[in-house]
């Protein structure tokens, strides 16, 4: 019998109980990973239970150091150790022009996109040396590597998670742990379909007008479904992706400007 791809690891989702954190989760159980997610919707983590019993779940805002410090220890106490830190909560932030957008809700988006994957790496990565070596993964954005107008906070927090990748695959290199970062497209979804319809009003175009033009940016000129994402995943941290660190991966059927 073959061996799956991710059997033993220990892993860490942030966001991990819906969207593409919960197909995320799905796809690690599935290939035989432990895995332990936050999020900060109680019924998500109750859908995610029930889904797959064996996960377990912490309500975490992950811009939090409180929350983030008890998260860690639940994840200690139940999982003994950590081999992956999946960093993948994120918001889509405000969409508006930039002298529209609040101060409030550009740290928010900060906080949560950027400064939230620092507070669970800094937690994590002592726990990754000390089994050895493992895997992170920084979730950004095609918007991390495309400026993007009227969604300025998101853009600069996403090009933020690329320095940041870079810069820990250097820095934990010698560790044996390995640091990529995923780039969503267009996914399939209600978050999507939401960033889509607040585009529409704000340029004032119908949303069907306003997918098409997503769509037209893409050179495969479909959306991608978190299961694509999840995938990638799964490669990074298995023994497949072994040699990969540094990367910035687009999974996005190669959209082409923002």
């Amino acid at each position: 019998m073959t061996a799956r791809p991710a059997e033993g690891l220990r892993v860490l989702v942030t966001a991990g109980a819906a969207g593409i954190g919960g197909a995320i989760t799905a796809a690690l159980a599935a290939a035989g990973a432990t895995v332990h997610v936050c999020d900060v919707a109680e019924a998500a983590l109750a859908q995610c239970r029930a889904a797959l019993p064996e996960v377990g779940t912490t309500i975490a805002d992950v811009s939090d150091e409180a929350a983030v410090d008890r998260l860690f220890g639940e994840v200690e106490a139940r999982l003994g150790g950590l081999d992956v830190l999946v960093n993948n909560a994120g918001i889509a932030g405000p969409t508006g022009a930039v002298e529209d957008i609040s101060v409030a809700d550009w740290r928010r988006c900060l906080d949560i996109d950027l400064t939230g994957q620092f507070l669970c790496a800094r937690r994590a990565v002592p726990l990754i040396k000390a089994a050895g070596g493992g895997a992170i993964v920084n979730m950004s954005s095609s918007a991390g590597r495309f400026g993007y107008a009227f969604r300025t906070p998101y853009a600069a927090a996403k090009w933020g998670v690329i320095g940041f990748t870079q810069s820990l695959a250097k820095e934990l290199g010698p560790a044996n742990i390995r640091v990529n970062a995923i780039l969503p497209g267009i996914i399939r979804g209600p978050r999507m379909e939401g960033v889509i319809r607040d585009r529409a009003a704000q340029v004032g175009v119908p949303y069907d007008a306003m997918e098409q033009q997503y769509l037209e940016r893409i050179s495969l000129r479909r959306m991608t479904d978190p299961e694509d994402v999840a995938a990638m995943v799964v490669f990074l941290v298995s023994p497949a992706g072994r040699n990969l660190s540094g990367q910035s991966l687009g999974v996005d059927g190669n959209v082409e400007s923002l």
